[in-house]
């Protein structure tokens, strides 16, 4: 019976890196971690900015209590926000209304010189007042004492606009003072600066005030 031939074994041999496959793999794998490293990249590009935490109104200087730090994607639009990168600069004022929740932007803030406004304390029917919050924006109507009237001043004469969209930077917590018989409340307006002497001056001659929300301005219950 003839002898079968048994095949020998052959040895297993290390790659080697003249192996094509081998330098294939490689760059696969490398081009996979790189991919993945700037898909990353580009799904965190985001940066620090200062958005509103509360209504805020032209007037107001610009505090940290106010704000509240969020991290968004803005590209070539962050430096038209406020960075929270760095610290709050000092002596900034609102100039024009921020919502809650909205990034603040440059143009929204600035020096107190150019605010042109000055918050005025008007105390006002409780009814004029009632739904009234924060950020409202008001016409102002004042009606003058008539002079025709009786001598304890309780007559007045047609409504006066006095102030057209105000916005108001406060509101009583509680149901205010009582002045005879009509509840009173204190509602604090931001008036420019060149109308204040005259508003006082209607006020001290004992006009009574009443403010009108203007359309579509913000009022409470309301997001």
């Amino acid at each position: 019976m003839p002898d079968i031939a048994t095949p020998k074994a052959s040895r297993l041999q290390k790659p080697s890196w003249k192996d094509t496959r081998l330098l294939v793999g490689i760059l696969l794998v490398l081009a996979a971690t790189v991919l993945g490293s700037l898909t990353m990249a580009a799904a965190d590009d985001r940066v620090p900015m200062y958005a509103a935490a509360t209504e805020l109104v032209p007037g107001q200087p610009l505090r940290a209590d106010r704000l509240t730090r969020v991290d968004v994607q803005l590209g070539d639009r962050s430096e038209s926000y406020l960075s929270a990168a760095s610290a709050l600069p000092s002596d900034v004022y609102v100039l024009r209304e921020v919502r809650p929740g909205e990034l603040i932007p440059r143009s929204a803030i600035g020096s107190q010189d150019a605010v042109g406004l000055q918050p005025l304390t008007l105390v006002v029917d409780a009814r004029s007042a009632a739904p009234l919050v924060v950020g409202s924006v008001v016409d102002v109507y004042v009606n003058p004492v008539d002079p025709k009237g009786d001598t304890a001043g309780r007559d007045f004469a047609g409504a006066e606009l006095a102030l057209e969209s105000a916005t108001v930077a406060g509101v009583p917590k509680t149901g205010g003072r009582l002045s005879g018989t009509e509840a009173q409340r204190a509602v604090q307006v931001m008036v420019p600066k060149d109308r204040i002497r005259d508003l006082i001056g209607q006020v001290d001659l004992g006009a009574r005030v009443t403010l009108v929300p203007v359309p579509g301005s913000r009022l409470g219950g309301e997001q």
